[in-house]
Formats: structure tokens, C-alpha cells, sequence
């Protein structure tokens, strides 16, 4: 194995690391709420009373991130080694996988984790070890 040094960026991962610990942080101590992209997403599905305004300004703002830094940085464009059909079938594995789990990476990846709860853990090892399985059928049993 060897590293692609020419796309290699510790130090942006470094400072999107930073990013998100400090806006998980922030979002926990002043709403009281965890940082999960799924439970945003879902709360909007049945929103309770002036519930909805956040959740949309929180979702408007993660697509917003990109169009931003775009304007100021070139963004690299995205490759696809898959199909239509494929991104389809892992986007609504991903989200059953959610429901399953009661939260996405974001939310027991890094919100849970930090907080020590056993249930993230737990979670977090299931969604990192289901991606090195696909990860290694597809590219060494499959190709």
C-alpha cells in the first residue's frame, strides 16, 4: 500500500476535524441538542411547533457550505465510479442503516462518541466495519 501523496491533505482534514468538533459542540451546549444530519432531516417529517425553522436554515446551510467555498477556493469535481442505480441503492441502504441504528455518523460518530455513550460506539464500529466488508467485496471479490 502506499500513499497518493499529490492528494494527500492532512492539515485540511486537520481543520475540517477542528470544524466539526467545534460546531457539534456548540450546537450541543447551546440548543441541547445533538448534532445528527439524520435527525434534522427526519424532524422535518413531522416537525413539532416552531421546530422547522432551524432544521431548514441547518439544511439550506450544508448545502450553501459548498457554493460558498467554490466561490473563493476551486472545488474538485466529483467522480463517480458507480451508476445511477448504485448511488440509489447505497443512499437507501444508508438510510435504513440510519433508522436501524437511531442516527447516522454524524450523530453517534461524533456527537455520541464524544459523549461516551456505549450505544455510538457500538454503532459507529458497525457502520465502519460494513464499510470495509463493501468496500473490500466490491473491490477485491466482485472487480
Amino acid at each position: 500500500m502506499s500513499i497518493d501523496w499529490i492528494h494527500f491533505t492532512p492539515w485540511r482534514s486537520l481543520s475540517g476535524g477542528i470544524l466539526l468538533g467545534i460546531a457539534t459542540a456548540m450546537f450541543l451546549l447551546l440548543n441541547g441538542r445533538v448534532l445528527g444530519i439524520s435527525g434534522i432531516a427526519s424532524g422535518l417529517l413531522r416537525p413539532e411547533r416552531g421546530d422547522a425553522l432551524w432544521r431548514v436554515l441547518f439544511l439550506a446551510g450544508l448545502l450553501a457550505a459548498p457554493l460558498v467555498l467554490g466561490s473563493v477556493y476551486p472545488l474538485p469535481v466529483p467522480r463517480f465510479d458507480a451508476g445511477w442505480a448504485t448511488l440509489v441503492a447505497a443512499g437507501l441502504l444508508v438510510g435504513w442503516g440510519t433508522r436501524l441504528g437511531s442516527g447516522c455518523t454524524s450523530g453517534h460518530g461524533i456527537c455520541g462518541l464524544a459523549r461516551l455513550s456505549p450505544r455510538s460506539l457500538v454503532a459507529t464500529l458497525c457502520f465502519m466495519a460494513t464499510g470495509f466488508a463493501t468496500v473490500f467485496v466490491v473491490r477485491h471479490l466482485l472487480a
